[in-house]
């Protein structure tokens, strides 16, 4: 009896499975085939369309090719950066019109630059979409926290942090602010120095936003907080290669390549040092509580002082603020003094208004000087329609969702260019690929012909909490530049805006300073 039982259970296990090798089988047919077929059909029905679906990689191969081909050498002194940047995109809108597919493997992508579509996503529809997930090199270098939560726990994190970005708390930053960008001026160019001095400033910048980062973050801690930055340079850098390359699920994550066990060790460091720096700041706040009943109002404060909030969620929130707060501004100061070098006339209006409002070059601007800053305001709102930080944005649909006249299916994920409606000629005018801060002379609703057309910050419930903090910093940092100092591009700037991550400059941002006479006014 027992040989036919045998025989019995062998051809059982041979059934299940074979019946289990069926359905994954099936699952991936349904996942890499039948499915990208039925999204095809769909859009196709709308009059949607977009280069053909390949097995498995999608467009990915064809996509990667144009972007190498085009950050392969600098391009000419032109802010027309949208065919370099993106140029998957530029060339595809011009076969397949305002909205198109494009497929990263398996999954569809849905390219919308209608600005009418674009602000559904963000206000009135908010609630059908939701970000997708980072790789995860990516995210465990920006951190669990508001760049990536989602629901009531967004919600409740957002709610927390908000007063750290109240505009008279960072008021409170001016001459703080001012005193790094001083020194750190005095340290490259001394006063006593009447040469010329090269400053690569795409660098410069990152050492500048890093003191200031770290005091709105940590407060009276910040020096502690300096040595994260060290790693997390590290952490970026494995990062932005995985970004450049296709992610695979799981592989990425889990797979003990050199890279992930570099980055997790990293990682690892991380959390260790913000650890100490946390455990040191519970202990020094009770007692700033016991003597004053109140602690001050950066980052790291608020949340010790919170209500469900774990030691977990404050490290992830660092993390997050350290990468994207340092990252944005000194991108966008990076851009801007470049800009300004690029085109000396508005870098002495600027530095006219600054002198005239300040009064004198012994002297800091001060928060009230600041707000009088009209035209270092449209210089900077310029280089944020020009070269914006962050070029797309990524949203997936939670459930079938009708937008503008479309049905979009829950699973789709939509690609929103930044880059491109800022640099679009029908909602700023013929001049939308050059420099013209003038054109937010009278405001940035009178600049541009939408709300969604101009978005660097973000549109919406989740527009950046730290918009105020960076245009701060930047501002002010700009105006004591300008103050002490002129600047032009080094014989050795060669133009080439690319993405890491963020906009920055391929081969740097070199630029060559002369102090300004010290006793002029």
């Amino acid at each position: 009896m027992e040989e036919p039982v045998g025989l019995f259970y062998g051809w059982f296990k041979l059934l299940v499975v074979s019946f289990v090798g069926l359905v994954l089988v099936l699952k991936l047919v349904e996942l890499v085939w039948w499915r990208p077929r039925k999204f095809e059909e769909h859009f196709s029905k709308q009059g949607i369309r977009g280069p053909s679906y390949q097995l498995f990689i999608g467009n990915v191969k064809e996509l990667v090719g144009m972007m190498m081909a085009a950050s392969s050498q600098p391009m000419s002194f032109s802010h027309n950066i949208l065919p370099r940047v993106l140029p998957f995109h530029h060339h595809w809108k011009k076969i397949y019109g305002a909205t198109f597919l494009i497929w990263f493997g398996p999954n569809v992508r849905l390219a919308v630059s209608d600005p009418d579509l674009i602000r559904e996503v963000f206000t009135s529809k908010s609630e059908f979409f939701e970000k997708i997930e980072a790789h995860p090199l990516v995210k465990q270098l920006e951190g669990d926290g508001l760049l990536s939560l989602k629901g009531e726990k967004w919600a409740h994190h957002r709610k927390i942090l908000a007063p750290t970005f109240h505009i008279e708390n960072l008021k409170l930053l001016v001459p703080v602010v001012a005193k790094s960008v001083i020194d750190l001026l005095d340290k490259s160019i001394p006063m006593s120095s009447s040469a010329e001095v090269e400053l690569e400033v795409s660098e410069w910048f990152q050492t500048l936003t890093e003191d200031v980062i770290t005091r709105t973050t940590f407060g009276s801690s910040h020096e502690d907080g300096k040595a994260i930055f060290k790693l997390q340079a590290q952490q970026m850098e494995l990062a932005a290669d995985a970004f450049q390359k296709v992610f695979v699920p799981g592989f990425s994550k889990f797979f003990p390549t050199k890279r992930n066990i570099d980055s997790w060790k990293l990682d690892k460091e991380i959390k260790k040092s913000l650890m100490k720096v946390i455990d040191c700041r519970k202990k020094q706040q009770q007692c700033e509580l016991d003597k004053e009943g109140v602690g001050p109002k950066d980052l790291l404060g608020l949340m010790i002082q919170a209500p469900n909030i774990t030691v977990h969620d404050i490290v992830e929130e660092c993390k997050g603020f350290f990468f994207a707060g340092k990252q944005t501004t000194s991108n966008l100061l990076t851009w801007t003094t470049v800009l300004l070098a690029m085109h000396p006339q508005w870098q002495v209006l600027a530095r006219d208004e600054v002198l005239r409002v300040c009064g004198s070059r012994d002297l800091p601007p001060s928060k009230d000087d600041l707000v009088k800053l009209k035209t270092l305001s449209m210089i900077l709102n310029e280089s944020l329609r020009l070269y914006p930080p962050i070029i797309a944005m990524i949203r997936r649909a939670k459930a079938d969702v009708e937008l503008g006249t479309h049905m979009v299916p829950r699973g789709t994920q939509l690609l929103m260019p930044i880059l491109a409606l800022h640099h679009d000629q029908t909602l700023w005018g013929n001049d939308a690929k050059e420099f013209n801060p003038g054109r937010f002379s009278k405001g940035v609703a009178r600049a541009v012909k939408h709300q969604a057309g101009f978005i660097p910050f973000g549109l919406g419930v989740r527009t950046c909490i730290g918009q105020s903090l960076a245009i701060l910093q930047a501002k002010l940092a700009l105006a004591v530049l300008l103050q002490r100092s002129s600047f032009r591009l080094a014989p050795t700037y060669q133009h080439a805006p690319t993405v890491q991550m963020l906009l920055h400059p391929q081969y740097g941002a070199p630029l060559i300073f002369r102090r300004m006479p010290h006793n002029l006014s």
